[in-house]
């Protein structure tokens, strides 16, 4: 329990019972917390050090403005099957604190042989090296929380926004560094350089690392799961690789490869990111029509959870007719189905966890102690899927080795735990 008081839902007096409507946060997360905010303080405390505090928030203002359109695209790819807030603060924390941090400490120490001003510093030192740190937050999601990547948009999600940490660090320093040299104009220069033409540079690196993760993590090829995650991981240096080293050319360089290679290939992720969440989009519903053919979904329930300007007017309408905490319980629901509709669809392809059933059971139950709680608008007629109408999906015919029987054929339409309907 969280320790918050329950929240009525109507004037009956029915409660939503807080542990329903917020999730346990683990050690990890707590620890997290803590090294990321104690790093955030260490950084800022440098940045003030060097260079003033009005500077200071001059220039992380300067830096802000360049990625809430970012932040807005990435989040609007996320939002069929959202990540959690905190796993993405997480990201951010990482790209902005640890990758930042073994960045400076690492690239300092290889600055003794290369030199700072070196070709093979800003080319081939810089570019592995910030890439790593990076790709590091992807092989801890991975490891650690493997039930949070599930497909390949998760990763490039991840990838972005850790990418996205890491440059609005670097900008500050970036401008920081240009107004004790250049003054207003020099500032100006690097703020229309760093953060108008290119803020999309490092989430584009580490993005293409995530790409590669999230096909790595959800396929069922022991090949596939250690080479896409490597190709994705050199991809982004040779695209840092080729960013940077195309400044020690000069401006022609720099337009060269930003023109040539760094816009379209942008174009390329993007456009990868928007076809995977079109099927992520398809996938959700039929998943969801599966569950209702095996008895865990109730069919009225699946429009509002498969379609996101549903969700949110279902939301809209909990609130109106029962308010604010209704629609909490709906919130909370729907999150609790999309992730019954994942974890089910990965159990279709065959890359479930060996614990699916215990985590299928423990969604299962959240879902049904949400439902009393739950206020949906009246019955409207289902969306269908090309081909057949809504309930044609069936559930797979076939159970991966060492997984108990009841998520299968021959166990009947729900497993031997009562109550989800």
């Amino acid at each position: 329990m969280s320790g918050r008081s329950p929240v009525p839902v109507t004037g009956g007096g029915a409660v939503v019972p807080p542990a329903l409507l917020h999730h346990p946060r683990s050690a990890l997360t707590w620890v997290t917390t803590a090294v990321l905010g104690v790093g955030a303080l260490v950084i800022a405390g440098l940045f003030v050090a060097f260079g003033g505090l009005g500077p200071v928030a001059l220039v992380t203002f300067l830096a802000a403005l360049a990625f809430p359109v970012i932040l807005l695209v990435i989040f609007w790819l996320d939002r069929y099957e959202p990540e959690p807030a905190r796993y993405r603060l997480a990201a951010i924390g990482w790209g902005g604190v640890v990758a930042v941090i073994l960045s400076f400490v690492v690239e300092s120490a290889a600055a003794l042989v290369t030199g700072n001003e070196s070709f093979a510093s800003f080319a081939i030192v810089a570019p592995v090296v910030e890439e790593t740190g990076k790709g590091l937050f992807l092989v801890a999601v991975v490891l650690l929380r493997r039930s949070q990547v599930h497909g390949l948009l998760d990763g490039v999600v991840y990838g972005a926004l850790v990418g996205v940490g890491f440059a609005f660090v670097e900008d500050i320093l970036y401008y920081l560094s240009a107004l004790n040299e250049g003054g207003a104009a020099g500032l100006t220069t690097t703020v229309v350089l760093r953060g108008v033409m290119s803020p999309f540079a490092h989430p584009l690196f580490t993005a293409a690392t995530g790409l590669g993760f999230g096909i790595g993590a959800t396929s069922t090829s022991r090949a596939k799961q250690v080479v896409a995650p490597l190709l994705g991981y050199l991809t982004g240096i040779v695209l840092h690789g080729i960013w940077n080293g195309s400044t020690v050319y000069g401006g022609r360089g720099f337009l060269t490869a930003y023109g040539l290679i760094m816009l379209p290939l942008l174009i390329v992720i993007i456009s990868i990111a928007i076809w995977a969440r079109s099927r992520e989009g398809r996938m959700l519903l039929t998943a969801l029509q599966q569950t209702v053919q095996m008895g865990w979904t109730r069919p009225e329930e699946v429009r509002w959870v498969a379609r996101i300007s549903d969700r949110v007017s279902a939301r809209r309408y909990a609130r109106m007719r029962a308010g604010k905490p209704a629609a909490q319980a709906l919130r909370a629901f729907q999150q609790t189905m999309i992730e019954i509709a994942f974890l089910h669809n990965r159990f279709v392809n065959g890359t479930a966890p060996r614990d699916v059933n215990q985590r299928m059971l423990g969604l299962l139950d959240r879902a049904a102690a949400l439902r009393p709680f739950v206020v949906l608008p009246p019955e409207l007629p289902q969306p269908t899927l090309p081909g057949g109408p809504p309930g044609a999906a069936t559930a797979p015919g076939w159970i991966p080795p060492g997984l108990p029987e009841w998520y299968g054929p021959g166990a009947g339409t729900r497993p031997t735990r009562a109550g989800w309907s």
